[in-house]
């Protein structure tokens, strides 16, 4: 009889679900432990949802900041433009599409011949004698299951950090997960963090009609980004209404009535209708018994792994935001694939975090891959940059976007590129021929005389590729 590997998943999130596709495809018996859903937060409670009502918001900027500028015209006047939304009626679609999207990715595994168990899975201290190790699964019922693993995958994920004196309530104070519970349109919305979580719902809230305050603890908006895309959407947020509340930190928020008060840590006071917390992510790696089965944990609770997604115990890997490694679905995807991968002795590329694309989706959006502008500054590679407006782009002027830009790096000698940032909307599409240019070392001389359509905004990827070229050949 022939032995099958065993493998064992704890979590169905990006990590947990792409790890187990890849598994069962090459032949093994796999074993999904989940305890809400299939696609993990990433589904059901952030990357799908958020996106979805920032689908919304979308249309309404775009409505409201060009209709006039295009020649739109809608009832009697163009003071007002009419437009409003119907939050109730969004979240439910941001609903309905996360468990659609979650029942499609469990009948994916399933037909891949993967199991599926509903429950929260621990690791037993100790290796059996053959290498094996130990998942104890606890139903919601309290009914435990022991299941025999040859090697076992966590990918459970993070949960919102909190702040002592601002628990959220699900009603006035929430957390980024509370949000879609809501069935009317928060009147005064404060926005607590402003990293890309905070930045997001800001901008997505600000464009469905409510007034918002985002309180940031730095310098500026979007801190660990680029600094023109970061100044380019504070800009835009000002522009548009939004009070930026920089160098401001919130110690603690509570209601009072049907208002919510926000004391920052210098004394001052801020009142709205609601409170949205997006200050940071915990990792779900307590009561795992993780320690104890000699995985090494980082001071922040995250799991240690190495470039094929290794922890510190053997048969045991990790994967997706309870590494730590980078908060994003196609890593947590590229990192469970490239631990089946391993194991299950195929040949891998260790991860690559330096052609790891990114988007935030705010409005306008902002892409990066490779190497960034801090990279640079900072000497970890010596590069050339050259940043172009989209005002020069004549589709951009056509479509009545004034905001944005497209910025390339690449390397002075050779000319190849390495990383790139595109402030746009849909620079999520955009980003994509850049990435493409750093997974394969293309060179800004070949970007440059690849036909671009015209118009179009990826004229300006071109354009910026020609200008690199010209200054390193007058370089050279």
């Amino acid at each position: 009889m022939e032995y099958v590997t065993r493998i064992v998943i704890i979590g169905g999130g990006p990590g947990g679900y792409e790890a187990a596709l890849v598994a069962a495809q090459l032949g093994a018996e796999v074993t999904v432990v989940d305890c809400d859903g299939l696609g993990g937060a990433s589904v059901l409670t952030d990357c799908v949802p958020s996106k979805t009502l920032i689908a919304t918001a979308e249309v309404m900027t775009n409505f409201d900041s060009s209709y006039q500028e295009l020649g739109i015209t809608v009832g009697e006047t163009t003071a007002e433009n009419g437009v409003g939304v119907d939050l109730g009626r969004v979240n439910r679609r941001v609903k309905r599409l996360a468990l659609a999207q979650s029942h499609d990715i469990t009948a994916s595994v399933t037909r891949a011949g993967a199991r599926v168990m509903r429950g929260r899975g621990r690791l037993e201290p100790n290796q059996a004698p053959d290498g094996s190790r130990r998942v104890v699964v606890r139903a919601a019922d309290g009914t435990e299951e022991t299941l025999t693993a040859d090697a076992v995958l966590v990918c459970t994920g993070g949960h919102p950090r909190e702040i002592p004196l601002a628990q959220p309530d699900g009603d006035r104070i929430l957390n980024w997960t509370q949000v879609y519970d809501l069935d009317e349109l928060p009147e005064e919305l404060i926005v607590v963090g402003s990293g890309v979580t905070g930045a997001e719902f800001a901008g997505a809230y600000q464009a469905l009609g409510s007034r918002v305050t985002l309180v940031s603890s730095r310098d500026r908006v979007l801190p660990g980004e680029d600094p023109d895309a970061a100044a380019v959407l504070e800009d835009v947020f000002r522009r548009r209404g939004m009070n930026v509340m920089a160098r401001s930190r919130a110690a603690s928020a509570k209601r009072v009535g049907d208002r919510v008060e926000v004391t920052l840590s210098d004394g001052r006071v801020i009142s709205g209708s609601h409170c949205l917390m997006a200050v940071g992510a915990i990792p779900n790696t307590a009561h795992m018994g993780l320690e104890e089965a000699g995985i090494k944990l980082r001071e922040s609770g995250h799991i240690w792994t190495d470039k094929v997604s290794r922890t510190t115990a053997p048969g045991v890997y990790a994967a997706g935001d309870c590494t730590g490694v980078l908060a994003l679905a196609s890593v947590a995807a590229m990192q469970g694939r490239i631990a089946m991968y391993h194991f299950l002795g195929e040949t891998v590329a260790p991860l690559d975090l330096k052609t790891v694309s990114a988007n935030i989706f705010t409005d306008p959006e902002i892409a990066t891959v490779g190497y960034s502008q801090a990279d640079i500054d900072e000497g970890k590679i010596d590069a050339r940059a050259v940043k172009l407006p989209l005002l020069r782009n004549p589709r951009a002027k056509m479509q009545g976007i004034r905001d944005g830009f497209v910025k390339l790096f690449c390397r002075p000698g050779t000319g190849i590129v390495v990383g790139g940032v595109v402030v746009s909307p849909r620079a999520s599409e955009l980003i994509h021929p850049i990435s493409i240019a750093v997974d394969n070392n293309l060179t800004v001389e070949q970007i440059a005389n690849a036909f671009t359509v015209y118009p179009s905004l990826s004229g300006s990827i071109a354009e910026v590729a020609r200008q690199l070229h010209t200054r390193k050949t007058a370089a050279g």
